[in-house]
């Protein structure tokens, strides 16, 4: 009976490590290989928006957006909060990323820092 006990406690302190090594593992296998992809900038249209919540006492939230490439090819990012405010569905430009990593956007037709370089 004791040996069964036993097994359980080292299996409950075993899967929760396990699973955050996991986690440490696959984040730092993905920030390696963005790091070794070239930055790309090419055309795109932000065709998608959405956010995620979770969390329980404290909540959290994930910012995404959907680009389309001319070609038809879509590529959805994470972005930043304050990102995610300032871009609308629709709106057309240049988009730079790095792998899976976003990088910028820079719509069509207005000057780096958007309307306040024409005020006058």
């Amino acid at each position: 009976m004791t040996l069964v006990l036993i097994l359980i406690m080292v299996l409950l302190f075993i899967l929760p490590v396990g699973f955050i090594i996991f986690l440490i593992v696959r984040g730092l296998v993905q920030r390696s290989e963005n790091n070794r992809m070239p930055v790309l900038s090419v055309g795109a249209r932000i065709v998608a928006k959405r956010t995620q919540t979770g969390g329980g006492k404290y909540v959290s939230t994930s910012y995404y957006v959907t680009f389309e490439a001319p070609t038809g090819e879509r590529r959805e990012f994470v972005v930043s909060g304050s990102e995610y405010g300032i871009l609308g569905e629709h709106d057309t430009g240049m988009l730079t990323y790095q792998g899976t990593r976003y990088k910028g956007f820079q719509r069509a037709g207005f000057p780096p820092g958007g309307f306040q370089n024409r005020l006058p």
